[in-house]
C-alpha cells in the first residue's frame, strides 16, 4: 500500500471514508469541499499510478489551465500523457503518449502539458465546435501563439487538420463559450462580423463594448447565456439598451437554443439582413458542425464511446 498527499491510498482499503477514483486508487471522502476542490485532489491521488514525468492534459489540463470548455458529459475522464513505455490504462484514466519534446507547466501543483499539445490531443477526439471553444480561451488567455500552433502543426499527428481549420477562423477576443458558438455560426452563414467593437454615442461617450457587429450594417449580435436571467445583469442590460437608442444601432440578442435548435431561422434573419438569397448549404454546414459536437446526442456519444473504449474495458461477460 503507498500513501500518497492528503491521505490517497494506492492499493485496496475498506471503501468506509474513501472514495475510489480509479482502479486501486481511493482517498478519503471531503463531501464538504466545492467540485474544484475535490476534481484536485482526484488528480492528486491519480499520480500515484502515473510514471514521474506524466503531465495532464485535452481536457484535464486545459481545465487546470483555466480554459473555457465545452458541454461536456457529466462523467469524462482524466487525461495524461506519458513518454516511457510505462502507460497505465485503466476506467475514468486515458493515457497518451508523448513522442515530441514539450515544455511542462505546473499549474495548482499539478504538472500540466504545453499548451499548444493540449489543444491537438484534444483535436484528435472533439468536434471542431467543442475546439474552437477552447482555441479561442487559450489564445485570449496568451497560452497560445501562431508559432506554438505552427510547431505542434509541422508535426503532421493525428488532430493537425482539425487544429489548424479551427485555429485560421478562432475568434480570440471571445468572452465566453457562447460567444465562440454565435461567431461560428456566422462565419459558417458567410456574414461577415467584427467581434468586441464599442459603441459611442454622438457625443462620444462610451455606451458598450458589444459581442459581433455586422460589417456593412449597424446591428450588434450579442449571445445571452444564462447569467443574462441574473437580476443585477439584467437590470444592467436594460440600461444599456436604453442607452444604445440613442444610437443608430440595433442589438439582437441570441441563446443557445437559437443556435441549437432553430438555426434555420437565424438564418433567414441574417439573409434580409444583408439582402441576399437564401443557400440551403450554409444551413447544412452548421447543422453538420453541431452534430459532430457534444451540444447534439449524437456527437456525446461518439466521444464518450471514444474515450470509453480508450480506457480498454474488461468485459467479464466474456470469460463466464
Amino acid at each position: 500500500m503507498q500513501i500518497g498527499p492528503d491521505g490517497a491510498i494506492r492499493g485496496e482499503v475498506r471503501t468506509a471514508g474513501h472514495q475510489r477514483v480509479a482502479h486501486g486508487v481511493y482517498r478519503l471522502e471531503t463531501p464538504e469541499l466545492e467540485p474544484w476542490e475535490n476534481f484536485l485532489r482526484d488528480l492528486s491521488a491519480l499520480r500515484l499510478v502515473l510514471p514521474a514525468d506524466a503531465v495532464f492534459t485535452h481536457v484535464t489540463g486545459a481545465r487546470l489551465l483555466g480554459w473555457r470548455l465545452p458541454a461536456l458529459p457529466e462523467q469524462v475522464p482524466h487525461f495524461a500523457a506519458v513518454r516511457g513505455a510505462n502507460r497505465p490504462r485503466r476506467p475514468g484514466l486515458i493515457c497518451s503518449r508523448l513522442v515530441h519534446d514539450s515544455k511542462v507547466r505546473v499549474a495548482h501543483d499539478l504538472p500540466v502539458d504545453e499548451p499548444a499539445e493540449i489543444l491537438l490531443r484534444a483535436a484528435r477526439d472533439l468536434g471542431d465546435l467543442d475546439l474552437a471553444i477552447m482555441v479561442d480561451s487559450a489564445a485570449q488567455l496568451g497560452h497560445v501563439s501562431d508559432s506554438d500552433i505552427e510547431r505542434v502543426l509541422a508535426s503532421r499527428r493525428p488532430g493537425t487538420r482539425r487544429l489548424r481549420d479551427v485555429w485560421q477562423s478562432r475568434n480570440e477576443r471571445a468572452e465566453s463559450a457562447g460567444e465562440t458558438l454565435l461567431h461560428r455560426f456566422h462565419q459558417v452563414l458567410e456574414v461577415p462580423t467584427e467581434p468586441q467593437v464599442e459603441i459611442f454615442d454622438d457625443e462620444g461617450l462610451f455606451i458598450c463594448r458589444a459581442d459581433l457587429l455586422v460589417v456593412g450594417t449597424q446591428s450588434l449580435h450579442e449571445y445571452d447565456g444564462a447569467v443574462h436571467r441574473d437580476k443585477s445583469v439584467h437590470r444592467r442590460d436594460l440600461r444599456r439598451e436604453r442607452a444604445l437608442t440613442r444610437t443608430p444601432y440595433v442589438r439582437r440578442g441570441y441563446t443557445l437554443d437559437d443556435l441549437l435548435n432553430h438555426p434555420a431561422i437565424l438564418m433567414h434573419e441574417l439573409d434580409r439582413l444583408l439582402g441576399r438569397p437564401h443557400k440551403a448549404r450554409r444551413l447544412r454546414a452548421w447543422r453538420a458542425l453541431i452534430g459532430d459536437s457534444l451540444y447534439s446526442e449524437a456527437g456525446r456519444s461518439r466521444v464518450m464511446n471514444r474515450w470509453y473504449r480508450s480506457t480498454n474495458p474488461v468485459d467479464w461477460a466474456r470469460t463466464a
